[in-house]
């Protein structure tokens, strides 16, 4: 259940016998020729998804992130470090505070990791909570589903070409782009980025048949499910 379908009274109603929420974490940037909301859109479905039926409430996406390196192309909006972690100290704080001992987090953006390391820190000022960090895209059981399907799959390819990240009128490339260099990539300023990167796709196809992007989408959301249900320590 989404929170923005509830009000106050029925998340205290809720509070009485149900400790576990959910947050998906999103970002901002460029996809090639998807949603700038990419990251977000994602996140925020496969937790929808993964709750349904549970009782569990998702909580809005957050949909910024940090990408410094994607700055140059329009429409991408960065945090600091210091801001993101900060934020996420007050959003962990205040779930707990309300009562929420269970936290999934669902994260659509390779580039908030930082946050997963620094989660370690806010548990041991809260060690009667429980926090998942989820990396929904390559969790181990998606990945090999996207593995079994096509193994050049990254940033802003077929991988994350779903019917609800595309935008209307907008035709994907066909040719099969070469994976860029990654770790030089991570090297240059944002300008140069883009220059090397191009339309921003990092490699492989930009789309793939829709019959074979659900098998990976229902595994996504299975899985998600899973450590919702039994994932906790």
């Amino acid at each position: 259940m989404r929170i923005q379908d509830m009000n106050w009274g029925m998340v205290e109603e809720l509070l009485r016998g149900e400790d576990r929420c959910m947050l998906p974490l999103g970002c901002t940037e460029q996809h090639a020729t998807l949603s700038l909301a990419t990251d977000t859109l994602l996140a925020e479905r496969v937790a929808r998804e993964a709750a349904q039926d549970l009782g569990v409430p998702v909580f809005p996406a957050l949909p910024y992130g940090i990408t410094p390196q994607f700055t140059a192309y329009p429409g991408t909006v960065s945090v600091r470090l210091s801001t993101y972690l900060s934020l996420l100290d007050d959003l962990l704080s205040g779930l707990h505070a309300q009562g929420f001992r269970r936290i999934l987090i669902v994260n659509g953006h390779g580039g908030n990791a930082p946050g997963q390391a620094w989660l370690g820190e806010w548990l041991a000022r809260h060690p009667d909570a429980r926090v998942q960090w989820h990396n929904w895209w390559n969790a181990p059981r998606t990945w090999a589903a996207v593995q079994a399907v096509d193994d050049l799959a990254s940033h802003a390819s077929w991988m994350e070409n779903f019917p609800w990240t595309r935008l209307e009128g907008v035709s994907a490339p066909e040719e099969r782009k070469p994976m860029v260099d990654v770790a030089a990539l991570r090297q240059l300023p944002p300008a140069q980025v883009r220059e090397r990167l191009g339309d921003g796709n990092y490699g492989g196809l930009h789309r793939r048949p829709d019959r074979e992007m659900q098998r990976i989408w229902q595994e996504a959301v299975k899985e998600t499910r899973a450590l919702l249900q039994s994932g906790w320590a």
